[in-house]
């Protein structure tokens, strides 16, 4: 009996000593999401310093398809959409739910037809040059062990 015993104290020992996982920052930077208010289209993605590589963005398209695509972000309800609309692609729309958190990630899920609480992955950007007519969304990729930044740069629009 004390052997069963201390076999099932190990047992949940073991299995209560979950190992610490990273998790993204959920504070919310309120003030850039405010200035990303609206709509906007991406003119121009890159790779600094490797132009020639082939890049899966979102795991929707060649990054080279979001070159016009429009974006609306609505911060009061952290939701918005997005179309890709290149003559040379597949068009793609979808809603997304959105935020930048204090640590300035741009966190984005694409919702499809699934209700957003029930994706569970997304997508984990850096944001940078945040002004009132373009911002940057910088993410990072591995390219044979080397980690290179793909830059998607977004113009206000009207």
């Amino acid at each position: 009996m004390k052997k069963v015993l201390l076999l099932l104290v190990f047992a949940i020992a073991f299995v209560g000593c979950k190992p610490k996982q990273t998790v993204v920052n959920t504070k919310l930077d309120y003030k850039a999401a405010s200035v990303i208010k609206g709509n906007w289209n991406v003119s121009n993605v890159s790779y600094p310093g490797s132009d020639y590589i082939k890049v899966t963005s979102f795991d929707i398209a060649d990054s080279k398809c979001f070159v016009g695509s429009v974006w609306n972000f609505i911060p009061n309800n952290n939701k918005g959409n997005m179309a890709l609309n290149s003559s040379t692609c597949t068009s793609f729309t979808s809603p997304i739910t959105w935020y930048i958190n204090k640590d300035g990630d741009f966190v984005m899920k694409i919702i499809n037809e699934t209700k957003s609480k029930k994706v569970t992955e997304g997508y984990v950007l850096k944001v940078a040059n945040v002004s009132e007519n373009s911002f940057q969304l910088i993410d990072k990729i591995n390219v044979g062990g080397k980690l290179v930044d793909v830059v998607y740069e977004f113009q206000k629009s009207n």
